[in-house]
């Protein structure tokens, strides 16, 4: 059984930045990626990495301010968000999956990220 959970999360001015931290433990995952949503929103793909490669996809809101990355030896995704705005706020999921093309099984508790204008 993988465990995520994910930390970084916080409050931070337009502008800013943050990194989001997610460990996984327990298990092999093909990739990772991190999910948003926000209140009354649904939920909202925002980047995904594969654990061998350097694929990396993003969604179109945060391309160009987000990076994702990778450290194999922690077994650990960030997420550097950068040039954060008011509609970034979201509770922000880790999620993995086991095969390409999968859903995604495997969920973090979420960690909340506050923009403020």
């Amino acid at each position: 059984q993988v465990q995520l959970v994910e930390s970084g999360g916080g409050l931070v001015q337009a502008g800013g930045s943050l990194r989001l931290s997610c460990a996984a433990s327990g298990g092999t995952l093909y990739d990772m990626g991190w999910f948003r949503q926000a209140p009354g929103k649904e939920r909202e793909f925002v980047s995904s990495i594969r654990w061998s490669g350097s694929s990396t996809y993003y969604g179109d809101s945060v391309k160009g301010r987000f990076t994702i990355s990778r450290d194999n030896a922690k077994k650990t995704v960030y997420l550097q968000m950068n040039s954060l705005k008011p509609e970034d706020t979201a509770v922000y999921y880790c999620a993995g999956r086991v095969v390409f093309g999968g859903d995604y099984i495997y969920w973090g508790q979420g960690t909340q990220v506050t923009v403020s204008s």
